[in-house]
């Protein structure tokens, strides 16, 4: 059932920025479908800094289709820009692939033991499939495609006939002072790097060679790559003469028949908003500094193509917790796909729903993922009792779904920490797993996992995958006897009091009360004193309570949190191990 459109309260960046577009589109193009768009480069692993390319614009287009209007978003594979470099890290990639610099990405094989025909077909597939599970709608469009088959034909011809009016606006940027390397995100877009960096063809970068200014660079014939230089064009006949500077190859084509080049990035881009239409896109923030391609495509846009700029924010960089910068052109950086393995779609999509564009955020792949659990818990709570603000309202409605309906939730949400601590301990046996879950409220037990699941399931893989091997949990086997031993007469006296008590208190809250109160009733005072009740030293004693019991039961000063580690550890193994 579609999820209905939030009321007028809302203030909600989206909300905001749905007004704009709508009010801009039918300003534009009225009475058609609002297009909104987002490019990538399928050049390596697509990252969850690409991410915010595509979230940004899917949450505006879902907001404007929740008021009854149609929406396309485009994405644009950029998967005829060149091939720039061998990445690091990336499994079955060696330095044979260097062979392929400078061909079209789909054009060079995928990395070993791919199913994939190409190398663009395999890191846009892994996309594709995030994509879809995060419940974004979108119409993808291969640029290899639409240059090969020439629909892009006539833009390119009206770009050459002009190519002396571009050259004017692109000659207003070259004598500037290069600015200082801001911290970007969109050129996992590698056609942006090309523009800025040269591509290593004879002509530079932005298509200027000894014989002028030329906004087209083809693909060799010979050898594939587009280390080619344009010698001769004649706008009449449409003759273009190029050659190569990898091979010495050189020919003469008809560009009004060639299929087998693109547009200069600077060129392409503002050429692709006229010719979709697109109202909104949002771009990285090297797109503020003179002379990117955001600020000369809207001079091109119009000057050359007829179109408009689309309005759009710049969005801010995304990291990970413990992690530098990320870069697609590397091996081994989180994607969407890693992040989705760790944490349901709604915690994701809650992520780049709550911060707008323009703010920084990092998204959690060590402990900081429990603490984000937790709040989107309280956050549930809070929606569920009418006590959340509006914008948190919103920004919950945009992450459990999309206009189309809700996205498939875990029936039973159990907090995060619990299920990882517990899938630590089993090392994923389900009959443990079971056994331990369905003791954490034995008023209403557990009667199968695909209640908790796939939460469940996420914290079974952030604790196979993120949690090093040394920060595992690990039960003993048999008791610290010389540990017991050495116990005073206090010491041993906690633990008299724990163990008389597992029986009445067999459950999450009941041990909670247990461990928590043993200290309290030691210094005299009642098991359900409140802090405000209690001197400052039980604090100290309840944290000595609690190494003791970790080094009687892992061997360590911490671990998962006592009550649930109790449970799993299960009752007769506690006593043994703390020396009934």
């Amino acid at each position: 059932m579609p999820i209905v459109a939030q009321s007028t309260e809302t203030t909600d960046w989206v909300s905001r920025y749905a007004d704009e577009v709508i009010e801009e589109s039918e300003r534009r193009a009225p009475g058609k479908p609002v297009v909104v768009a987002s490019g990538l480069s399928p050049s390596g692993p697509i990252h969850l800094g690409n991410l915010r390319e595509v979230m940004t614009p899917h949450l505006v287009a879902d907001e404007i289709r929740r008021r009854g209007h149609e929406v396309r978003h485009l994405i644009s594979w950029d998967d005829y820009d060149r091939y720039r470099k061998v990445p690091n890290g990336v499994v079955g990639v060696d330095d044979s692939w260097g062979e392929h610099i400078g061909r079209p990405l789909t054009a060079v094989p995928a990395p070993k033991g791919s199913p994939y025909a190409s190398w663009a077909e395999h890191f846009k597939a892994a996309m594709v499939e995030a994509l879809g599970e995060l419940g974004v709608e979108f119409d993808g469009i291969s640029q290899t495609e639409q240059y090969t088959s020439g629909t892009y034909r006539e833009q390119i011809l009206h770009a050459m006939k002009h190519r002396g009016d571009i050259d004017a606006i692109l000659d207003q940027y070259r004598t500037k002072k290069a600015p200082a390397k801001k911290q970007s995100q969109k050129p996992l877009d590698e056609a942006e790097l090309e523009a800025a960096e040269g591509s290593g063809a004879a002509a530079d970068d932005d298509g200027t060679g000894s014989a002028g200014y030329f906004p087209y660079k083809p693909y060799c014939g010979e050898c594939g790559k587009d280390l080619t230089t344009v010698t001769a064009y004649d706008d009449d006949t449409t003759e273009l003469t190029y050659t190569c500077t990898a091979c010495d190859f050189s020919e003469t084509v008809r560009l009004s028949e060639f299929n087998r080049g693109k547009l200069v990035w600077k060129v392409d881009w503002p050429m692709r908003w006229a010719y979709e239409g697109v109202v909104f896109e949002p771009s990285g923030v090297d797109h503020s500094s003179p002379g990117s391609s955001f600020q000369v495509g809207g001079q091109i846009v119009g000057s050359i193509f007829g179109g408009k700029q689309p309005i759009g924010p710049m969005y801010a960089f995304v990291g990970i917790s413990g992690m530098a910068k990320m870069s697609s052109s590397k091996g081994g950086v989180p994607t969407p796909g890693d992040a989705l393995k760790i944490m349901e779609p709604q915690i994701l999509r809650w992520l780049y729903a709550r911060r707008r564009p323009n703010q920084s955020f990092k998204i959690a792949f060590d402990q900081e993922i429990q603490r984000l659990y937790d709040e989107w818990d309280k956050l549930e709570g809070k929606v569920a009792d009418g006590s959340a603000l509006p914008a948190d309202v919103a920004a919950h409605s945009r992450a459990v779904g999309t206009a189309a309906g809700e996205l498939p939730k875990t029936p039973r949400p159990m907090p995060y920490r619990t299920l990882a601590s517990v899938a630590d301990i089993t090392a994923g046996a389900e009959d443990q797993t079971l056994r331990i879950l369905s003791e954490l409220d034995p008023a209403d037990p557990l009667s199968s996992l695909d209640e908790v699941r796939p939460r469940l399931d996420r914290a079974e893989a952030w604790i196979n995958t993120q949690v090093p091997a040394d920060q595992r949990t690990v039960v003993r086997k048999e008791a610290d006897t010389e540990l017991i031993k050495s116990l005073d007469d206090q010491g041993r006296a906690s633990l008299r009091l724990l163990l008389d008590g597992l029986d009445s208190h067999w459950s999450l809250d009941g041990l909670t009360h247990l461990v928590y109160g043993v200290p309290k009733v030691q210094a005299g005072f009642s098991a359900d004193a409140t802090p405000k009740e209690l001197p400052a030293e039980i604090k100290v004693a309840q944290r000595t309570f609690f190494a003791l019991l970790y080094h009687l039961l892992v061997g360590r000063d911490t671990g998962p949190r006592l009550p649930t580690l109790l449970l799993a550890v299960g009752q007769e193994r506690v006593r043994k191990l703390l020396g009934e």
